[in-house]
């Protein structure tokens, strides 16, 4: 399976590298450039358009995607905060 997806990348003209995990290494150690996959696999998910597949077009799904990650790129730019859907007022320990 792994030789079928680096010629199907080849043959659409994209590198594709395998990464191994250390085979010494034991318990949970994540590996570099899978991380940041999942890091921008979890910002993404903070757009709520995002979180759900509710685009019939695959052109409205990658605009959805390109103007989440302008969205990320003016936050880092201008330093401010990624809003929250949680309310924030609160507590996270005062339950009524």
């Amino acid at each position: 399976f792994k030789q079928a997806v680096v010629e199907h990348g080849a043959r659409l003209g994209i590198d594709v590298e395998i990464v191994q995990r250390d085979p010494g290494a034991r318990g949970f150690t994540p590996e570099p450039k899978r991380w940041v996959v999942e890091q921008t696999f979890g910002t993404l998910l903070l757009h709520r358009r995002l979180a759900r597949d509710y685009e019939t077009r695959p052109a409205s799904s990658v605009a959805m995607i390109h103007w989440s990650m302008t969205d990320v790129m003016l936050r880092r730019l201008t330093r401010t905060a990624t809003p929250t859907w949680r309310d924030t007022s609160q507590a996270s320990g005062s339950r009524r």
